[in-house]
Order: C-alpha cells, then structure tokens, then sequence
C-alpha cells in the first residue's frame, strides 16, 4: 500500500466535505469544515465523505471523472468503506493513509424494446425478477454459455470491493481486493439447486440472456442505475477506470476484508 502526499501547490492537502442528510453526518460536516477550511470538490486533493457505504459509492460515482482520493469516515449506519469518525488528527490521518485503488464493473443492458443503456458498478450488477414469478437466465462467460437455464430470484456479478455487500447476503464468496476475481453469484436459485455461482477471472465477460421475457419480466441494476424489462445484459470490467479510496494505516480494505471472513 502507498501513502497519498499533499498537493504540491500546498503543505497540506485541500479538502472538499460532502455528507449524507443524517443529521449526524450533516453536522459533522459542518464541525470539519470550520476547523479544516474547504474547498470544492473540484479543487480538492482529497474528498472527505461522511455517512455510510451509500455514501461513499454516491460519492465515488460522482468521482467518475476526476478520481480524486475518497477518505470516509463512518456518520451512517453501516460503515464497512468508512473510517472511524474523529475531528481530531484529520490531516495526519489523511496524509499517512493507506490507498486502495478499485476498478468499477460496465454493464451494457438491452430492453425488450431494443433500448441500450449502460452503467456503471462499483459493488455489483444484479438481475432481479420484477414480478412473482422466477426469472429464468442464460449465462454465457467469454462466448460460451456456461448454464443453459438459471431458475432463480435474480443473478449477479459482484467486484472485491463488493464482495461483501449484496454478494454476501446473497451467501457469495468474500474476495481480497488484490484477487483479481470476480464472483458470479446467484440469488435464491431453484434450478439447478446445488449451483452455487463461480468465480471468475476479472478479464471476464458475462453475459445474460432473459428467457421468457415477456412472461418474466427482470430489471438489471448497476449499483443504484436500474434499468427495467430488460432483455439481455453484459458486464465486463472497467480497467481503464481506476478510483481510490483511503484508510486509516494498519486498518486498510484488504484487512477489513480478512477480518471479515473471521467474523462471528
């Protein structure tokens, strides 16, 4: 892991502050910005977001562009991207943090009427059934169609970064950041019943078929971009984009990671 240095126009990094609305977070917020100073986002060196993991990848999303650093710090409910929250010692904090660079999924999504919408992931692309009905997917992995038929709630394709969002709940694997991997994980599946998902090499490209589309309809999301009625969906990895987040040294991703799978 490196360490971010300060701007060379300055000795200290210039800091933009963006918040959820929590009441917490808003006000913390505003206790930073007066002891801190700030500046906007698009003259920052570092951009300090405060709220949960929605609020990081709201915050990274937005970063798209730019890629400045994101250090977070926790002022929501879950915080697994988030540091711990503290005025005191922000500067020092930032300064000797450890980076983690993250590479976002691409989804491309055709609907049933021929429309093509794209997004992009930075936890994961999900297909879902719309209706009571199960969806019923083919899943083709570089060209060849792996699974002719998933019967199932929906289906996803999650990065490291997000292998511990949706991916776990859904009783996917936890992958360290470094893996180069990314799983394919399904959600609820009735047939087949003992198909647990795969692993994937993150050079991959998945594609999914919806079968039956007009009987079972599905929607396909890239994080928080939902595309309704879809009939067929590709992910693919973006290397080309590279965006970072910084902790805390000696509390970096690839340790959360670690001690998430020693976790009660």
């Amino acid at each position: 892991m490196t360490q971010i240095r300060p701007s060379q126009t300055t000795t200290t990094p210039a800091l933009a502050f963006v918040a959820s609305d929590r009441p917490e977070a808003q006000e913390a917020r505003a206790a930073l910005t007066a002891r801190y100073g700030a500046v906007p986002e698009e003259n920052a060196d570092v951009i300090v977001a405060l709220g949960g993991d929605g609020q990081m990848l709201e915050t990274l999303h937005g970063n798209m562009r730019r890629r400045t650093p994101v250090y977070g710090m926790n002022r929501g409910s879950v915080g697994f991207l988030m540091n711990d929250y503290e005025e005191d010692g922000l500067l020092e904090r930032i300064t000797t943090a450890e980076r983690t660079t993250i590479h976002p999924l691409q989804m491309d999504a055709w609907t049933e009427a021929g429309e093509v919408h794209t997004g992009l992931a930075i936890n994961e692309v999900s297909l879902l059934r719309q209706t009571r009905q199960s969806a019923k997917l083919r899943i083709t992995v570089d060209d060849r169609v792996r699974l002719e038929e998933l019967s199932c709630d929906g289906c996803l394709v999650a990065t490291p970064a997000g292998s511990t969002a949706y991916n776990l709940s859904a009783h996917g694997p936890i992958i360290p950041l470094d893996a180069r991997i990314l799983a394919l994980t399904p959600i609820s599946a009735f047939r087949p019943r003992r198909w647990r998902g795969a692993l994937l090499s993150h050079g991959a490209r998945v594609r999914f078929d919806v079968l039956e589309a007009d009987k079972r309809p599905v929607s396909a999301t890239a994080d928080n971009f939902e595309v309704r009625r879809v009939a067929r969906v590709e992910v693919r990895e973006r290397r080309d984009v590279a965006l970072t987040m910084l902790f805390d040294a000696g509390r970096s991703f690839d340790e959360r990671v670690i001690a998430e799978q020693f976790a009660n």
